[in-house]
């Protein structure tokens, strides 16, 4: 999936070997109010958007490829004889003997029985088949205006703060009794036992087949963008020297938020668990926005040695989220890329023309 300034595009390749495209406006009420250009609060908005979106992309891409097991199970349209056409022979015979009054072989005789139009089997031609596009733009349809999957991304929602935030905090608690009594050093175990957790949980999901495919795909948007950044041509052969670490990647933003709750939970009294616990929930967006303000400042400023170090960490962390894709891969993200610069006029990513400094914007 990739986002410009005014529209976002995702590409799949279809069961058929095709690749498909679906591209739609961003929301201009969301993206164009006074609200997304504040700092802080931007962050906020721009992630659940970001979210939604990615969540809209998962569910196309599932419809997309739910497309070939939908045609194996489609039965062969039927078409009837005509009452002067064999079981066995094509129309333009039984319709000759018919019109020159010639004597019939046993083979081009009336069927015994002809079924009357319309009863038991169709008298149309089959259908013509809808090529993998208008499949695919079904399937968007049905993904990107269906309501289906809010609930799913409030679970996921509802389970990430509950795994990286709340489940630290418990697993502290027993181990709070042999620590220095005092907050800091809680709040350091927490921040150790949540980076260990999140890094483990990357690196669980990592050894899954179809999520080793999901990340190959991760790596060709980062080669993708590179290359455009760059200023070469969007084609598998120029694209594919590029790395598939990318600053502005979700996975350095998540880092981020990992690793500034331990300084932003430093501050918070050490009271009740009950407290503790709602600390840990309502405190996630502001924590989010803080590493949103420094996934944009450090895309602008990498070329400062410090913020350069600043972004290793992030750099690194994508070993786990990201492989080396092949060409048919890279050609999947080169042609959602591509659609998003058609459509937003040449100025794809937040705006920047090939070889201008990136743009701030995760990807």
């Amino acid at each position: 999936m990739m986002r410009g300034r005014q529209s976002m595009a995702v590409a799949v390749r279809h069961p058929s070997g095709d690749v498909v495209v679906h591209s739609e406006p961003l929301n201009a009420r969301l993206y164009g109010s006074v609200w997304a250009k504040r700092p802080f609060i931007r962050g906020v908005l721009m992630l659940w958007d970001t979210l939604a979106l990615g969540m809209k992309a998962l569910v196309f891409s599932a419809n997309v490829a739910l497309e070939e097991e939908d045609e194996e199970k489609k039965p062969l349209p039927l078409v009837a004889p005509h009452a002067g056409t064999p079981a066995a022979g094509t129309a333009g015979e039984g319709l000759r003997g018919e019109a020159g009054g010639d004597s019939m072989g046993t083979e081009d005789r009336p069927h015994p029985n002809p079924l009357p139009l319309g009863e038991g089997i169709s008298s149309q031609a089959p259908e013509v088949q809808p090529t993998p596009q208008q499949q695919a733009d079904v399937a968007a349809k049905d993904a990107f205006q269906g309501g289906m999957m809010w609930g799913t991304m409030i679970f996921a929602m509802v389970f990430g703060v509950g795994l990286f935030f709340v489940t630290p905090l418990l697993l502290t608690r027993l181990v709070e009794s042999r620590l220095p009594n005092n907050a800091a050093a809680s709040v350091a175990v927490e921040g150790m036992i949540r980076i260990a957790l999140f890094m483990g949980y990357v690196w669980l999901i990592g050894r899954l087949p179809d999520v080793r495919r999901v990340f190959a795909y991760h790596g060709a948007e980062h080669k993708t963008i590179h290359a455009y950044e760059a200023g070469v041509p969007l084609t598998p052969e120029r694209v594919r020297p590029f790395s598939v670490a990318h600053p502005r990647c979700g996975t350095a933003f998540l880092l981020y938020v990992v690793v500034l709750s331990i300084f932003v939970f430093a501050l918070v009294p050490r009271t009740s668990l009950p407290v503790r616990i709602a600390t840990r929930i309502t405190f996630v967006p502001l924590i989010a926005s803080v590493a949103y303000e420094v996934i944009r400042f450090s895309g602008r400023k990498q070329h400062i040695p410090a913020v350069r170090a600043l972004l290793l960490p992030g750099l690194a962390l994508q070993s786990l989220t990201t492989r080396e894709p092949d060409d048919s891969q890279v050609e999947v993200a080169i042609r959602a890329l591509q659609r998003v610069i058609e459509v937003d006029g040449g100025s794809a990513i937040a705006g920047a023309p090939p070889g201008a400094a990136p743009a701030p914007v995760i990807v």
